[in-house]
């Protein structure tokens, strides 16, 4: 099984850190958030897919052919502003059924990834006390995907995205326009998906979205009290 790493951001927002390294190198623990983040797929992922772009040069050298002991292969993302969708569809071509995606600077618990894969799709949730500041998820009663709703003024869950799939290639078929800035994103094609395919919803208790400087030490704490 494949997993596709969207790792082609600059990471503005971790400035002055990203200058010179490309956020999913950016250590957390002593150790880069991509190192996590592979350490973290299940025994049945054999292959990585990193979607890279900026500073890339320094993500092929640092996972190389084999990374943790799973296959490597690259895309690069030729316009970095294009959007989570136009990232993922930049890896299309290397597709091969069913397959993850996961961001590339967030970290994952991975006892919920090993239970996304029990289903044919799946998306991850976290719940937050502040979903209105996420893409919301909407459940059907069946606790599968209803939609995604961005930044909703009264949330009707506190799932949020988490930017976590379990899905194939029939995500493609669908064609969606993009935003106002030109950005295709890979929550408008899921928004499609789930009206033919029964995305299940599974809660992700370990995100650590790694946007800020502040939110390596506040990932950093989490991760050592979970050692203690």
């Amino acid at each position: 099984m494949q997993c596709v790493i969207l790792a082609a951001g600059k990471g503005t927002r971790l400035l002055p850190l990203t200058a010179h390294t490309p956020k999913p190198l950016i250590e957390v623990c002593g150790k880069a958030i991509l190192q996590h983040i592979v350490e973290a797929l299940p025994a049945e992922v054999n292959e990585i897919v990193l979607v890279v772009s900026y500073l890339e040069e320094q993500i092929r050298a640092f996972c190389g052919d084999v990374f943790c002991g799973k296959r490597v292969q690259y895309v690069t993302q030729r316009n970095p502003v294009g959007g989570t969708g136009d990232a993922l569809l930049c890896a299309k071509p290397l597709l091969l059924g069913r397959f993850l995606v996961l961001n590339g600077d967030d970290i994952y618990g991975k006892e919920a990834i090993e239970k996304a894969l029990e289903f044919d799709w799946a998306i991850l949730a976290a719940v937050s006390q502040t979903p209105e500041r996420f893409g919301v998820l909407v459940p059907n009663t069946d606790g599968t995907l209803k939609e995604i709703i961005e930044k909703p003024q009264n949330p009707p869950s506190n799932y949020v995205n988490i930017n976590g799939l379990v899905i194939n290639n029939s995500i493609f078929d669908y064609t969606v326009p993009a935003s106002s800035t030109g950005e295709l994103y890979v929550t408008d094609m899921v928004n499609a998906f789930v009206k033919d395919h029964p995305l299940k919803i599974v809660e992700q208790t370990l995100w650590l979205p790694i946007g800020y400087p502040d939110d390596i030490e506040k990932a950093e704490r989490i991760l050592n009290d979970q050692k203690n």
